[in-house]
């Protein structure tokens, strides 16, 4: 079955469900038994039994079936957002005395929750160039239990070489978990290249409309009984309101990552030849270093990307993005609108240095017309130059 169609089928069972298109919400907290036998008979495995709601009803497992599939895993688990979703994972399979390799230009927060609360717990992280591929195998240590990957990585968008990380982390018994949001499920097959754990920020291109909150956890089946019964433990389940908006929005990922893709790929083009860049970060361009890395493991390209700028002044990216009329700031990403930020991956870096002569920006390519994002662009940059 082709991915388009998946993605209108997965997760639906009408006949369950009266002949109804949608998978109804189903807002639980109790489950009633009738008998004592039953009672006592209740189980939380295998998993898709409703037997409380933190443990899930009908609409979050539909959710979970459909992203598993996709993401071509064992089963999933949905998380109230993305974050969550990265500190059940390595909460899942870390504890204390082990060794985490973590990716330089991984997500801010995935950072902070390494150098705080797992520090706290006796979980030791290493940082690694995103660049290493199995250059890995040097950093790898007898108490290294996790490989973290990110590609392309977090505001940067470094390409990693994950089958190469995958093949040195197996071989030293280590769980290759990922972050697998920039992609999609759509774009990159994370089980294919030997991941173990795939996250998703489910907030967002899965729902694409900026208005939910979930994270999702796929697993191999060798490791989704631990992610699970870390779930269970933690209390992590993701909101029915928020699984129907989210499968609402999976119905319609194809053809809007598509859009993203080609007018992400237009303005990486565009700003390319403008004189205010100095580099566009991207790894759909060819002139990209990870242009053919990302051609051989991804099946396209998210609308997100970056750009650094020639040496301009505060003051003058200040008059650029003020006033920009379509290209909104706001953190996030996914969703139907285009965003812009300015950033500074530069402190954000232990293991390697980011190196740039000017301010850079993080783009978000939305749905809007390609034509009208670089007039705005455009005025932006003159803006900027006058200043």
């Amino acid at each position: 079955m082709k991915e388009e169609t998946k993605l209108v089928v997965l997760g639906r069972d009408s006949r369950a469900n009266h002949g109804i298109v949608n998978p109804p919400v189903y807002h639980a907290s109790t489950v009633l038994y009738p008998t004592v036998k039953d009672l006592e008979s209740r189980s939380d495995w295998p998993p898709k039994s409703v037997t409380y709601g933190l443990h899930g009803t009908p609409t979050t497992f539909a959710l979970e079936d459909a992203i598993a599939e996709l993401e071509g895993g064992f089963d999933a688990v949905i998380t109230p957002s993305g974050l969550s979703a990265i500190i059940l994972a390595l909460m899942a399979f870390l504890k204390a005395g082990d060794h985490l390799l973590m990716v330089d230009s991984v997500y801010g927060p995935t950072r902070r929750f390494c150098d705080t609360t797992l520090a706290r717990f006796g979980v030791e992280t290493a940082y690694y160039d995103p660049l290493a591929g199995a250059g890995i195998k040097e950093l790898i240590r007898p108490r290294t239990k996790v490989v973290f990957v990110e590609s392309p990585g977090s505001n940067t968008f470094e390409v990693q070489d994950i089958p190469a990380l995958a093949q040195e982390a197996h071989q030293a018994g280590a769980v290759v978990i990922m972050d697998n949001a920039w992609a999609s499920p759509l774009f990159f097959k994370p089980f294919e290249k030997g991941v173990d754990i795939s996250i998703q920020a489910v907030t967002k291109y899965i729902s694409g409309h900026s208005d939910v909150m979930l994270g999702s956890v796929t697993a191999t089946e060798e490791h989704f009984p631990q992610l699970r019964k870390t779930a269970l433990e933690l209390g992590l389940n993701g909101a029915p309101d928020d699984c129907y908006l989210a499968l609402r929005g999976l119905r319609t990922l194809d053809v809007r990552l598509r859009r993203h893709q080609e007018t992400g790929l237009a303005l990486a083009c565009w700003l390319e030849g403008r004189p205010e860049v100095d580099r566009v970060l991207h790894p759909g361009l060819e002139s990209d270093p990870g242009h053919e890395l990302w051609k051989r493991d991804f099946l396209g390209a998210s609308g997100l990307f970056g750009a650094v700028l020639k040496p301009f002044s505060k003051r003058a990216v200040e008059a650029m993005l003020d006033h920009l009329e379509l290209f909104k700031m706001g953190y996030s990403w996914g969703g139907y609108e285009s965003l812009i930020l300015p950033t500074d991956p530069a402190p954000g870096r232990t293991a390697t240095q980011w190196r740039a002569q000017g301010p850079s920006l993080r783009i978000h390519a939305g749905l809007e017309h390609v034509e009208d994002l670089i007039a705005d662009l455009g005025k932006g940059l003159e803006r900027l130059r006058n200043a």
